[in-house]
């Protein structure tokens, strides 16, 4: 039986977010318990449009792609939590086109795990992130994240399996008459925001539970629009990294590396956080702190604007993109657009902005209450 949402999403996938042509050498990575369709799916448009399909059902990149990873978590020990995979290095090395798919079939299969152990497999990944980071960077492949509906997904963001797949459908646009002509009409909506933000220096976060200031004089603004991501919808740079002054108590909890995090306060001075807490896995975020030098520092700021998006459900692949927020992330910058920290961790927490949040650039009212303002 088809599943039509899976053919919508490897449709626009292999056609408008990393078009695959004659001969690309394409890995698809998930987990083959949870997402099959999308998997086959995938697999199948890649054929017809003459790639090779290098299927990666159990990879160990991430908790979302494989059944046994708690078990490995649980029982590595120092030298295992230190060696990297080899054939990971292999297909990151060789691939066109990367395809992941986030479908965990328990959002919390890390949470009891040591967050030390967590921090060190993180580290060790270092390799595998710099590769394809830097073979991005020139031009040598396309990588693409992307969500399957899980229960586990649909029960986290508290809702039944067929809400969430609605839920997503409406996110990727794909309730839209034409998907591609939605998403090329998005694409140029924010390439105007991004123009406009061109050469300006100096940006001012302020509204309920934030007061931030910081410089990106030199870097650029970034347009995300479905090609890395998919769903996507944000706008992005990398701070200057010791300009970042101010505070911040998030409103939207976050998760990452299945321990969900609510309740986070930071205070940064000369772009560090010299201040956290939260009221909930405090130890897990000051744990995460201390992983590395970089990882008190923003590498990303970024505003949401994926109007499909209108409600937390503590997946940051779609949370992070809620048209009317915005988010900023701890630890690794984009070269990209000019970053330059380096950090094992790259952890988004996502902020609203609907009840009268406000971002000032140069002392011009850029965005009030979710709405861009020029």
């Amino acid at each position: 039986m088809t599943d039509t949402l899976a053919s919508q999403m490897a449709a626009i996938l292999t056609e408008y977010s990393a078009p695959v042509q004659p001969g690309h050498y394409v890995t698809i990575a998930g987990n083959i318990e949870t997402c099959a369709p999308l998997i086959g799916a995938l697999a199948e448009a890649v054929l017809r449009r003459g790639g090779y399909p290098n299927i990666q059902a159990a990879s160990m990149i991430s908790a979302d792609y494989t059944p046994y990873f708690e078990l490995y978590m649980q029982l590595a020990n120092e030298q295992q939590l230190d060696t990297l995979d080899s054939t990971m290095m292999h297909w990151v090395n060789t691939s066109d086109i990367l395809y992941f798919i986030k479908a965990p079939a328990n959002t919390k299969a890390l949470s009891a795990i040591d967050p030390q152990k967590i921090a060190r497999f993180r580290t060790t990944q270092r390799d595998f992130s710099n590769a394809y980071l830097q073979r991005y960077d020139r031009g040598e492949l396309i990588w693409v994240v992307t969500a399957w509906p899980t229960h586990a997904l649909a029960q986290t963001a508290e809702m039944g399996i067929q809400a969430y797949r609605e839920f997503v459908t409406k996110a990727c646009g794909l309730d839209q008459p034409d998907p591609v002509a939605y998403w090329t009409e998005f694409r140029e909506m924010q390439t105007r925001l991004v123009d406009w933000l061109a050469g300006k220096k100096h940006a001012e976060i302020r509204g309920p539970g934030i007061e931030m200031s910081f410089d990106f004089e030199g870097r650029t603004w970034k347009s995300c629009h479905g090609d890395l991501n998919f769903p996507d919808g944000e706008i992005f740079t990398s701070p200057l990294e010791d300009t970042v002054e101010g505070h911040v108590a998030f409103n939207f909890p976050s998760v990452y590396l299945s321990n969900e995090v609510d309740g986070v306060k930071l205070r940064f001075e000369n772009g560090v956080a010299v201040d956290a807490s939260a009221e909930k896995g405090e130890d897990f975020l000051l744990g995460q702190l201390d992983v590395d030098e970089g990882a008190r520092r923003l590498g990303e700021f970024a505003i949401g604007t994926n109007m499909g998006v209108q409600q937390i459900t503590r997946s940051t692949l779609f949370d992070e993109k809620i048209g009317g927020s915005i988010h900023m992330a701890l630890g690794r910058a984009f070269e990209e657009v000019g970053g330059t920290n380096q950090s094992a961790i790259h952890w988004d927490m996502v902020h609203s902005m609907k009840d009268g949040g406000e971002i000032l650039i140069d002392g011009e009212l850029f965005y009030r209450s979710g709405e861009f303002m020029v």
